[in-house]
């Protein structure tokens, strides 16, 4: 199977701190306005995902969102979530731990593409 959206070591390990402090997560990829075009963590259930939100994965457990504008933009990369030093979204649950999401990127290769366009 073909991954959407996966995540490094390092953010598997703030993920699960997280979650220890905040109980389920869940994660919707920013696209633009206050935050940038960052990955945001939420606790589960306090951010409400609407019509236009395409669920891309998970990762640790927790459902991973995107818009479909963004979607569209992305589809043809898979989304990897690292984590780097610094100051977090406002929004997103890491700020107060110095360290941030960070969203990387690649591209599919063919054979993953024909795989991801059988599964649609």
């Amino acid at each position: 199977m073909v991954e959407k959206v996966t995540v490094t070591e390092e953010a598997v390990q703030l993920i699960e701190h997280l979650k220890q402090m905040h109980g389920p997560l869940m994660f919707h990829q920013s696209g633009g306005c206050c935050d940038g075009s960052s990955p945001m963590c939420y606790p589960r259930n306090e951010f409400r995902v609407g019509n236009s939100d395409v669920l891309l994965g998970e990762i640790c457990d927790t459902p991973f969102y995107i818009s479909k504008d963004q979607y569209n933009y992305w589809k043809h990369t898979q989304l990897i979530i690292d984590v780097v030093a610094g100051r977090g979204g406002m929004f997103s649950l890491e700020g107060p731990e110095g360290k941030r999401f960070l969203t990387r990127s690649r591209l599919f290769s063919e054979e993953e593409r024909k795989r991801l366009d059988i599964i649609k």
